[in-house]
């Protein structure tokens, strides 16, 4: 009889080798610290942690997961070469943690999936202590322990609102690696996080998991308040689209303790009438329970960090599955498209010139843009993600970012994306009177 393991599908090609060298490469070129501009005092910090899930045919035994032990001062590389080194490490799965943040009225990032991080506390000695603190505190993962190894960093960048230039913080990045074979036990902050998740890394790089985002721009592209203009601007822009991924998790917690988890909660609450949730709808609230069962999507500034991380793994291909942020108006959408169409080819042909693409995520919300010193007003990375574009070529440090994928691909596309919203814009109106015009002349003329 045949054995059990001969019926087994093939296991996919590990990613471990690929991360090895990503991980070494990142320690010894970390990237350089941003300081603050001088309206903007807020910095914040998050935690990319990684750990090797072990696959069935390479299971690690007491005896082949034991790791050599290695004093505190042993460098980087001498603890990374020998956890790497072990079979089941070898033949195992990449997976990061995520966590998907707690429906908060008022909050910008609410319901959001996001990298465990926050703003950065007077008593934080350094970013890297916020990130620490903050993963320690949202979902009880203590990344100072002899099993967590402190890798690097990524690249630094200002948040700014959206559509403008007005600083909100610096946020600072950094990598973590759990070095056990076994889920470490989390503990979730109910106020701040709703659940937990371990993602492969394979599926972050998964064309077939690539997806859009449709984002309601009207609460960041108006300047009044009230639901009203809120409404208009809605029915009239629609909703902007931007790249996400489909997340895939293969092993998640839930915080029971979030409002809405169990079927009890909703029958116990009081309900919701129609003129709330007609409210609600119009005002752009995010904070119902119910939306926290939407399916997991990675996008935004959190797909913009996570981006500098992927393209450095194969299959290199991230760019030509990024697509650029547009809005779901037929109109607007064929106007957006006309007036950026050749710029975006001219960008695309010298993203295709370089050695290696980046990847690149937008947000509807916040800006990632690259500090540097330039006097280049259009090097204007917009409300993206800024993609590592760490070894897009020999002039990859171009003090103006121009040599960053990301930047080349979005080059002066928000300021045509702006004039596109203005034509549109004019373009409505003019019709509206149009219609009204006609309208009124058709009454006036009936008996």
């Amino acid at each position: 009889m045949a054995s059990a393991n001969s019926d087994l599908p093939p296991e996919p090609a590990s990613l471990s080798a690929s991360l090895y060298d990503v991980l070494t490469d990142l320690h010894q070129n970390q990237y350089p610290h941003v300081p603050n501009p001088p309206s903007c005092k807020k910095r914040a910090s998050v935690a990319l942690v990684l750990r090797i899930r072990p696959t069935y045919r390479h299971w690690p035994t007491p005896e082949t997961s034991s790791l050599p032990v290695l004093d505190h001062t042993a460098s980087v590389h001498d603890r990374l070469t020998p956890f790497f080194a072990q079979d089941w490490v070898q033949n195992g799965d990449p997976e990061v943690l995520f966590i998907k943040r707690a429906s908060r009225a008022g909050d910008r990032w609410t319901g959001h999936v996001a990298l465990p991080g926050g703003k950065r506390d007077p008593e934080d000695v350094d970013d890297k202590a916020a990130a620490i603190r903050e993963a320690s505190e949202e979902v009880g993962l203590d990344l100072t322990t002899e099993d967590c190894i402190h890798v690097g960093n990524l690249p630094e960048r200002v948040v700014t609102t959206s559509w403008g230039s007005v600083p909100l913080m610096v946020l600072c990045p950094f990598i973590f690696l759990m070095t056990r074979s076994d889920s470490p036990p989390l503990r979730l902050q109910p106020t701040e996080v709703a659940s937990t998740h371990w993602v492969p890394l394979r599926a972050l790089l998964s064309p077939s998991l690539r997806t859009v985002e449709n984002v309601d721009m009207s609460q960041r592209l108006s300047n009044m308040g009230g639901i009203i203009p809120r409404f208009v601007y809605r029915c009239l822009l629609g909703m902007m689209q931007f790249s996400a991924i489909r997340l895939r998790p293969t092993e998640s917690l839930q915080s029971n303790t979030t409002p809405g988890f169990l079927p009890d909660d909703f029958r116990t609450s009081p309900s919701v009438s129609p003129m709330r949730r007609w409210t609600t709808w119009l005002s752009g609230n995010q904070s119902d329970p119910v939306k926290q069962e939407r399916p997991l999507l990675l996008w935004g500034l959190t797909l913009g960090i996570l981006a500098d991380f992927l393209d450095m793994l194969p299959p290199h291909t991230a760019v030509k599955m990024w697509k650029y942020p547009t809005f779901t108006t037929p109109d607007l959408w064929l106007i957006v498209s006309v007036l950026t169409y050749r710029l975006r080819k001219r960008n695309q042909l010298q993203v295709q010139s370089g050695a290696r693409p980046s990847n690149t995520a937008v947000d509807g919300q916040t800006a990632a843009l690259p500090v540097a010193p330039t006097t280049d007003d259009n090097n204007e990375v917009g409300i993206g993600g800024l993609g590592v574009g760490r070894y897009y070529g020999p002039s990859d440090r171009v003090p103006d970012g121009s040599k960053y994928a990301v930047g080349i691909m979005l080059k002066g596309y928000y300021s045509r994306l702006r004039v596109a919203v203005s034509i549109f814009l004019a373009w409505r109106a003019v019709v509206g009177s149009v219609a009204a015009i006609y309208t009124w002349r058709y009454f006036r003329r009936r008996p």
